[in-house]
């Protein structure tokens, strides 16, 4: 997302047009939108901006305090300006708000990795802050002189939530503070909390402070030493083909692998470690659809919890060993050999969950069934919905195609297609069954 900023605004380049239907990724994008569709009194006046939106027909974006503007262009080349206003936030309301966040390293650390904290909104709602806005929060101007939100005001508030996807300090800055600003504010703060304990550890006797805290907050604390550098591969583990003839049942070359294995984990913990907000992790890059404490190869995360027996031996075998080991993977996790390649396939695709989606078949309660209906419904123009079959309680196979959608727990949707007679999974998940089906079409291309 390019943007430039002159003071108190920045103006933000047209965005090509919209894959799939959903335009917010993160939670408080969603609760953008929410307070649009929540507020228009027409709904068919929201499709129309929404499609508006995804045709690409908003032009540069100019977001300042209590206000965003835009061009949106008709159909019929008619263009309209287009404003929604929000509320600014008080000079009192912004001296609480920023005491909040820097009561916590965490709260900052996320606002500087350009995240929405959600404690944070929820410890500025229950002072009385509403930071995200609500029902009736988002007022419409629009110069086709509509007196609620038409198509054109809800397609710049459509277009916005893709911003606030990328920039959670464009909330702010319509809530009366830049990014700058902000920052400085927090720093200023800070650095008068950090001497204020400062003054009370003295008398007291030394605890430390956890090493992840003081990196998380180390843009706006005093200098800290410089963190360890990322070796470019993995350590070597030692070679076990000794003279000496191993214990019976001890296999030296399974135990190298193992030992292979454990030093590549090693080395994306501290890749991990090293990746701390607004940092380039050192040495290495981030592929296309990875997100950050994932494993590119295998799509597993440090931070997952512990795995089962079955789950460690698919997580090994997505490693590509030797044939032999990929057989010991496999009679030992109770699969066979071709039922553990899909189950590798599935983990390169999302780890765990992918594994559960394609092992596991779990029944939605009736409110989680509707709402996927309701989702699946929503996801397409009416001349672009495929139609679907609903084979089992969370899995929806397209008709007339080789292709299926199955809900994850998490309310992601992963694609499937048929090989041999067999779903296997095709793609990572998302939010919107369209994307999600719109990338196994991608793929087959």
């Amino acid at each position: 997302m390019s943007g430039y900023a002159y003071d108190d605004e920045r103006t933000f380049a047209a965005l090509p047009p919209a894959r799939g239907s959903a335009f917010a990724r993160t939670w408080w994008g969603q609760a953008w939108l929410k307070a649009l569709e929540d507020t228009a009194l027409d709904g068919e006046q929201l499709k129309r901006g929404r499609r508006q939106a995804r045709a690409g027909a908003v032009g540069a974006v100019s977001v300042r305090p209590g206000r965003i503007t835009a061009v949106v262009k008709d159909r019929d080349g008619s263009s309209y300006r287009s404003d929604v206003l929000l509320q600014e936030l008080s000079e009192d309301d912004w001296d609480r708000l920023l005491d909040l966040a820097v009561e916590s390293a965490g709260h900052i650390a996320a606002l500087l990795d350009h995240e929405m904290p959600p404690h944070l909104v929820e410890d500025a709602a229950a002072a009385g802050l509403e930071l995200l806005p609500g029902i009736g929060d988002l007022d419409p101007e629009c110069g086709c002189e509509a007196w609620d939100h038409c198509p054109h005001t809800a397609a710049l508030c459509y277009q916005v939530a893709r911003l606030l996807d990328e920039d959670p300090f464009v909330l702010l800055l319509v809530r009366g503070r830049g990014e700058r600003a902000v920052l400085d504010a927090l720093q200023e703060r800070s650095a008068a909390r950090a001497g204020t304990e400062e003054s009370a550890v003295e008398e007291a006797s030394p605890e430390g402070v956890p090493a992840e805290e003081a990196f998380a907050a180390r843009d706006i604390l005093p200098p800290l030493p410089a963190p360890p550098v990322l070796p470019s591969t993995p350590g070597e583990p030692p070679s076990l083909d000794t003279e000496t003839a191993p214990e019976p049942g001890i296999d030296p070359a399974a135990l190298e692998f193992l030992a292979a294995d454990a030093a590549a984990r090693a080395h994306r913990l501290l890749a991990d470690a090293l990746a701390a907000p607004g940092r380039e992790r050192a040495g290495t890059s981030t592929s296309a659809g990875t997100r950050p404490g994932t494993s590119p190869s295998t799509g597993t995360s440090t931070a997952d919890p512990a795995l089962t027996v079955a789950q460690d031996a698919v997580r090994l075998a997505a490693g590509s060993p030797p044939s032999w080991i990929a057989a010991r993977l496999a009679d030992g996790s109770g699969r066979r050999r071709a039922e553990l390649d899909v189950a590798t396939r599935a983990w390169r695709f999302g780890g765990t969950a992918a594994l559960a989606v394609l092992e596991e078949e779990w029944t939605p309660g009736p409110e989680t069934l509707a709402r996927a209906k309701a989702v699946l419904t929503e996801a397409w123009e009416d001349d672009d919905r495929p139609v679907l079959r609903q084979a089992a309680t969370a899995r929806w196979t397209v008709v007339g195609a080789e292709a299926q959608l199955r809900l994850g727990e998490d309310g992601r949707w992963w694609p499937f297609r048929k090989e041999r007679g067999q779903w296997v999974p095709a793609g990572r998940a998302d939010p919107d069954p369209a994307a999600a089906l719109a990338e196994l079409s991608a793929r087959e291309e």
